[in-house]
């Protein structure tokens, strides 16, 4: 018989077995019914969501859980077997909770604006929102499929106005606040005029009082505050996409993440978030986070807290500052550095050689303007990372000019190279080559003077020019370390740093302080699908914030999305963006309070971060017209709790490739909205979970093209598409690729809740693992056991029976009550693999036992699989004579009696191998495990008379004989 006559004549038989046709029937139904009902709403306390039903108010008054998944993009290319590993996850979990007596708040919106919408745009001619919104309901079908349990009337996109009027709505806040140093907090820059205008904060670096400024000098003292604010800056500039990047956007090769086009150093003027003002909150309070260690030590790396001294190096009628945790090696410091891109540079470069210059200094140019030009086009090439790589060949030239050093009176010659970057500390350092292999290198190649002033551990003795390498400890002496001004010779470092320290202090020449890594967040985009920024700027390009009720600024319909774009490696090019090309839009007039005036609109839109930044908020009080969230109930989902001092979402389930980028900005967002009391929560998540991810095998041929997986043949361990052989590596799934599989062909072989199982049951939730399309069978097979168990597969009649537990089989009893407190432990530790492999443990028992189940037992068995298995667990259900939904069922509790063995297996060792298993209580003390293990008959004739030297026992699983 053919397997297909096998196959239907199995259906005749069985006409009720579950299958992938009665799968997707059920499956169907139960998504139907449950949008129908409402059975994942998640009432509010109070609000358009709290709900008027007993029900509601009932589940309202329950403890809460808000779980997320991370933003997902809506791409064209749709959803593969990969993306939703999380989403499962947390659904798994969300299930769980309500079963345990949440209410849980657990939906899905869009991250819809960015780059990809843009580029189809831009070859297609279709609006940005047009094919994004038809990739969103490809999507939203797609998930539906998987039985998803979110609540649907919290769902929204980022490019929805209603939702970035509010981000739009955010950033004014920001622009309108300022960091207090003194109250550790942000506040609106209103209190900050006013002290300005009542003299008790005088204007910095002037002799006027803020009266006698005019409007423009004004906003320039402000934009020194504004936690917004606008600057001319180095910036990542790519022709190749005609935008500028954020540090984090560009790859370690110094090519832009998207698009791969070279990226250069270029001064433009550009919107920024003073992130760096809360540097030191970013970092403490990292320790009240449930963050996996490893996220919090790139963000604290990421932040890069340091504590030293600025001190300032006269230069001619100027000063270079530079930062350094080692002040204490002041007087080892015989040359100084400056970035190319250095503000200072182009002041101090003098017009011709000095008398005596070396000639490698120079670089083989005639002037010094000369020679610091040709260096900086060449530095502008390389990437932050290539500059900082440990190259054998330092590069470097000198710019003429000489610094003084403020402890020693020396003239040091102040030198330009691409290892010093504008993006850490001042952009300067003095350098110290006798105890820096960087800068030792610098000096060799450039034939410089080093003093040792820390004294070597080591037999190298003070004399550099023996030196191979530069000697660094924080464990030695100072040494050649005097003058008439000050006196360090023989303190150890510690003491020496604190010394020198209070000398700088007190002479004014520099100050103790704590240096970051982190820079101002690059804020605007020289794109067009992004949010526009709600700033105007009048006609003495003073910028203002567009009023609540000018919000949402709307982005106007263009006919070309394209931003200029240039010659990939062409540097000297500026931006010209996609909304400065529509001039009604830009030139307005606006009555901002004061009469109505001319304006023009910014034409930068701000990155794809912003609407990612505040999104959890949302999703409590989506239909919020007059708020940004009602503060009832953003106390009740994230407001601060015991074990949760910060407050934020209870479980947040991401990639970890997000680490820096999108959870710092959130985290810096959420504290200036605490700060002015928008909101109760500091952080925006507290528990954060990175799943790990679904790889697949990419299949090549000879010239390393990617070749369909799905039409390889294996043969003999080898691998052959069309008859020629191709290689194998297990990597990434993705379209590209040629080795996506999507969850529609697994859903339409299977159906879903074989997908949720198979994804959960493949490894640890954080480990990546690989797909097998073979293996998704097996839990195929457990869901037909499981349907078996209970439903007749000629007649579809449920087969239990009613039987009290007393009158079940004690090993059933112990086999079920296992199981239940396993799978709660396991699902309530996100270990999903092995609450799988108890449940099917479980079920293989009672199919093992056979006759009908108890209908006590069965209904538990239902309601172990149920939140990760929903479909079939809600028909199961119904088959056993429920009418409630079993969402909202209580999740088994097992009796501590039935779960302790009733005996366990102890080994008993003689000189290290096994002579006998003995079944014992699990409660059997150390002293009589010894007399039942001495007793045994196996071990007497395996000791054969011999004494016994000493008895090592580990109750009640282990007895280690040693013989004397």
């Amino acid at each position: 018989m053919s397997e297909t006559n096998s196959a239907a004549a199995s259906e005749v038989a069985a006409p009720h077995r579950y299958t992938a046709t009665m799968a997707a029937d059920i499956e169907a139904r139960w998504q139907d019914f449950w949008d129908a009902d409402g059975t994942y709403e998640a009432p509010n306390p109070s609000g358009d969501l709290a709900g008027d039903t007993e029900a509601d108010r009932a589940l309202a008054a329950k403890p809460k859980k808000f779980v997320m998944d991370m933003f997902p993009y809506p791409s064209g290319a749709g959803l593969h077997v990969g993306h939703p590993l999380g989403y499962i996850a947390t659904d798994v979990f969300a299930r769980f909770q309500r079963m345990n007596g949440h209410n849980v708040l657990h939906t899905l919106g869009f991250d819809a604006f960015g780059l990809p919408a843009e580029q189809y745009a831009v070859q297609t001619g279709t609006h940005p929102r047009t094919s994004t919104e038809a990739n969103m309901v490809n999507m939203k079908s797609q998930l539906r499929r998987l039985g998803l349990g979110h609540d649907k009337r919290r769902s929204f996109a980022t490019i929805d106005p209603e939702y970035y009027k509010w981000t739009q709505w955010i950033f004014v806040q920001i622009f309108n606040s300022w960091y207090d140093d003194e109250a550790k907090k942000a506040r609106p820059i209103d209190q900050l005029i006013a002290q300005f205008e009542s003299g008790e904060r005088a204007v910095p670096d002037s002799t006027r009082a803020w009266h006698e400024l005019n409007a423009a000098e004004r906003a320039d003292v402000l934009s020194e505050y504004r936690l917004a604010y606008a600057s001319e800056a180095p910036v990542n500039w790519c022709p190749g996409l005609g935008t500028v990047l954020a540090n984090e956007e560009v790859t370690a090769d110094g090519r832009s993440e998207r698009g791969n086009y070279p990226v250069f150093k270029a001064k433009l003027r550009q919107w920024n978030m003073r992130i760096t003002a809360y540097a030191d909150r970013l970092l403490d309070d990292l320790d009240a986070l449930d963050w996996p260690e490893a996220i919090k030590l790139q963000q604290r790396n990421w932040i890069g807290r340091s504590e030293g001294a600025r001190v300032d190096f006269p230069v001619g009628d100027d000063a270079i500052t530079v930062f350094t945790t080692r002040q204490d090696t002041l007087f080892g410091a015989t040359y100084m550095v400056l970035a190319p891109e250095h503000d200072l540079v182009d002041r101090i470069v003098p017009a011709a050689w000095p008398e005596g210059t070396h000639d490698v200094w120079t670089g083989g140019h005639a002037t010094p303007a000369e020679a610091v030009a040709a260096y900086r086009k060449q530095a502008a090439s390389k990437s932050d990372v290539e500059r900082q790589a440990e190259a054998k060949d330092k590069t470097g030239v000198f710019t003429g000019a000489y610094a003084t050093n403020p402890v020693s009176g020396e003239q040091v010659p102040v030198f330009i190279a691409d290892y010093v970057l504008m993006g850490y500390g001042t952009g300067a350092i003095m350098a110290v080559p006798a105890h820096d292999t960087r800068d030792f290198a610098f000096a060799r190649a450039f034939e410089l003077p080093m003093r040792c002033v820390v004294e070597p551990s080591d037999d190298r003795g003070t004399d550099t020019s023996t030196w191979d390498d530069a000697f660094a400890s924080y464990e030695a002496r100072l040494v050649n370390s005097a003058s008439e001004q000050i006196s360090i010779d023989g303190l150890g470092v510690t003491d020496a740093k604190a010394r020198m320290t209070e000398w700088l202090e007190r002479t004014g020449i520099g100050r103790g302080t704590v240096n970051f890594r982190l820079r101002d967040w690059l804020f605007s985009r020289q794109r067009y699908w992004g949010e526009p920024f709600p700033i105007v700027y009048d006609e003495d390009g003073v910028a203002h914030s567009l009023p609540e009720s000018m919000l949402p600024l709307e982005l106007p319909e263009v006919d070309d999305y394209s931003p200029r774009t240039f010659d990939p490696d062409d540097a000297d090019t500026q931006p010209e963006t996609p909304l400065s090309r529509n001039g009604d839009w830009v030139h307005v007039t606006l009555d901002l309070g004061d009469g109505p005036k001319k304006y023009r609109r910014e034409t930068n839109t701000m990155p794809n971060w912003a609407g990612s930044c505040w999104y959890e908020l949302r999703y409590l009080d989506p239909h919020n017209s007059e708020k940004l969230v009602d503060p009832a109930i953003e106390q009740y989902w994230m407001g601060p709790r015991e074990g949760q001092p910060t407050g934020g979402v209870d479980l947040y389930v991401g990639g970890a490739e997000h680490a820096v980028l999108h959870l710092l900005y959130a985290r810096f967002w959420s504290k200036v909205l605490f700060d002015l009391g928008h909101v109760s929560s500091a952080e925006p998540f507290h528990k954060l979970y990175n799943q790990g991810m679904i790889q697949a095998y990419v299949y090549r041929d000879s010239r390393g093209i990617a070749v369909p997986a799905a039409e390889v043949e294996e043969r003999d361990g080898a691998y052959y598409y069309e008859g020629e052989q191709v290689s194998r590596l297990l990597g990434k799934m993705g379209k590209s690729l040629k080795n996506a599989v999507t969850p529609d062909e697994i859903c339409a072989e299977y159906g879903a809740d074989t997908l949720r199982l198979y994804e959960m049951a493949m490894g640890p939730l954080d480990v990546s693992r690989p797909w097998d399309t073979r293996a998704v069978v097996g839990q195929f097979r457990l869901l037909q056991r499981l349907w078996r168990n209970i439903v007749d597969e000629a007649s579809g009649e449920v087969t239990v029976v009613d039987t009290e537990d007393s009158a079940i089989d004690g090993t059933t009893l112990r086999a079920l009550h296992k199981a239940i407190d396993g799978v709660r432990q396991d699902l309530e530790g996100m270990r999903f693999n092995t609450a799988i492999a108890k449940v099917t443990e479980l079920n293989n028992h009672l199919t093992k036992v056979g006759g009908p189940l108890s209908r006590s037992v069965a209904e538990r068995l239902v309601l172990l699989v149920a939140p990760l298995a929903p479909h079939i667990a809600e028909e199961l259900w119904r088959k056993l004579g429920r009418t409630d939904s079993v969402v909202h069922q209580d999740f088994p509790v097992a009796d501590p009696a039935y779960v302790v063995d009733e005996s366990v297996t102890c080994v008993v060792q003689i000189k290290g191998k096994v002579k006998a298993r003995l079944e014992v209580s699990p409660s059997i003390s150390d002293e009589e495990l010894e007399k039942v293990a001495l007793a045994d008959e196996r071990v007497v004739a395996a000791l054969d008379g011999a004494g016994i030297r000493k008895v090592i026992v580990r109750a009640p699983k282990l007895v280690n004989i040693v013989p004397a």
